[in-house]
């Protein structure tokens, strides 16, 4: 007030007039709720264009990543090493083994998962997913 000679107003109540704000600018009711309703109109507008927008880059996101991806393609009977998860055994250190197996596929399930069989014949109960597993090459 002394330095401009008006009162302080805050960022929220020139985005979102209060009372006093109107009275300052002079608008009558119907002006202002005409010029929310506009606003509020455009709202819808503008968060239909940040899907469409999203969706584009999830679109362009999901091309450049699978442009990179080799599917892996396994046949029945063939040998495969499975990757190790580092919590099932103790820690042995950076120098154990990231693979363990060898295995044999013995069939697919949809959506890229395979049933394994150990080699003395135990079949697996759980799929694993493809992408943890790599072939083996005797």
């Amino acid at each position: 007030m002394l330095f401009y000679g008006t009162e302080v107003v805050i960022p929220a109540e020139v985005e979102i007039p209060s009372l006093r704000i109107i009275q300052e600018v002079k608008l009558d009711n119907a002006k202002w709720v005409k010029s929310h309703y506009e606003q509020l109109a455009l709202i819808d507008e503008k968060r239909m264009n940040v899907v469409c927008h999203a969706q584009l880059y999830q679109n362009r996101m999901s091309r450049a990543f699978n442009k990179r991806v080799k599917p892996r393609q396994f046949a029945p009977g063939q040998l495969v090493l499975q990757k190790k998860i580092s919590h099932e055994d103790e820690a042995k250190g950076k120098f154990s083994p990231n693979w363990q197996g060898p295995y044999m596929v013995h069939r697919f399930l949809t959506g890229r998962a395979l049933i394994l069989v150990e080699m003395d014949g135990d079949v697996w109960p759980k799929p694993i997913n493809s992408d943890a597993v790599k072939r083996y090459y005797v």
